[in-house]
């Protein structure tokens, strides 16, 4: 068990499935206290039962975490009027469904910045004065490598949602760091998740085997967190070794979502949408 992290309140948002259920583990077993955030209460529900099974302490805490009310809400309740949350990792994320910027709406254009850059704004808003008042604390977001590669692999609102947070988690460090605040982020590539099935075509199980896997992320965000408050990493890149080749992803990519009548659209692909 980590010193470091013995008895330390640590949140972790989407952490039902994935990266975040890595890290939520990964966390309780170093000794902190986790509420896993998330919009299923169910697979939290299991994965507290989990950890306190294995000797670890957990609390479901299910929330829209683009409802700013409700998050605030859960700050002050996990705190009261003079405590800290510790750890806050803001892992939640989601991708558009359309992904070339040509046919993509405007309102899925702003969920996803809902939940990929204005959710991680506000859970950290939430935070901020109970770490500034103890003059500790740590806040970490699982951006991407999307950030700084943008393409249709990830899609328009996804790779400007997580520059953008990305930004953001910059400004923190450069504002907070001398009142003791941490602000790290992390940026990983390609990684073998449950996201991966809702593509339109989703990678295959020998292309998912040389991706990241969620507990790489999870290892990497507990050497950040684990690390004495003297020491950061502001940014990491975590990535595959193997680059895979994604030509027909973003192939798929460039049409997807557009209309059907589309004149120039290629006749392999009016062909597969019909």
């Amino acid at each position: 068990m980590s010193e470091a992290l013995n008895g330390k309140l640590a949140v972790v948002t989407g952490a039902g499935s994935g990266m975040g259920r890595e890290i939520a583990l990964s966390l309780a077993e170093a000794g902190a206290r986790v509420v896993l955030c998330g919009r299923r209460a169910a697979p939290l529900e299991q994965l507290a039962a989990e950890i306190v099974a294995q000797g670890g302490t957990a609390e479901a805490a299910p929330l829209d975490i683009t409802d700013r009310s409700a998050i605030f809400a859960l700050a002050e309740r996990l705190t009261g009027d003079d405590g800290c949350i510790d750890i806050l990792v803001n892992n939640a994320g989601s991708a558009s469904k359309v992904l070339n910027a040509r046919w993509l709406s405007e309102e899925e254009f702003d969920s996803t910045v809902q939940v990929n850059l204005t959710a991680v704004f506000n859970f950290s808003q939430a935070v901020l004065p109970g770490m500034l008042a103890q003059g500790e604390g740590t806040i970490l977001t699982v951006s991407s490598l999307a950030a700084v590669n943008p393409n249709l692999l990830g899609g328009a609102a996804y790779g400007a949602a997580k520059a953008g947070v990305r930004n953001f988690m910059g400004f923190l460090h450069n504002t907070y760091r001398h009142q003791g605040i941490r602000s790290i982020c992390i940026l990983p590539g390609e990684a073998a998740t449950p996201i991966l099935d809702n593509r339109a075509r989703p990678p295959s199980e020998s292309e998912r085997a040389r991706m990241l896997a969620p507990e790489d992320v999870a290892a990497a965000v507990m050497m950040c967190v684990s690390l004495p408050a003297r020491a950061t990493v502001p940014e990491l890149h975590i990535c595959p070794t193997f680059q895979r080749d994604i030509s027909e992803d973003l192939e798929i990519a460039r049409w997807q979502g557009a209309p059907d009548d589309l004149p120039d659209l290629p006749a392999q692909r009016r062909e597969a949408k019909q």
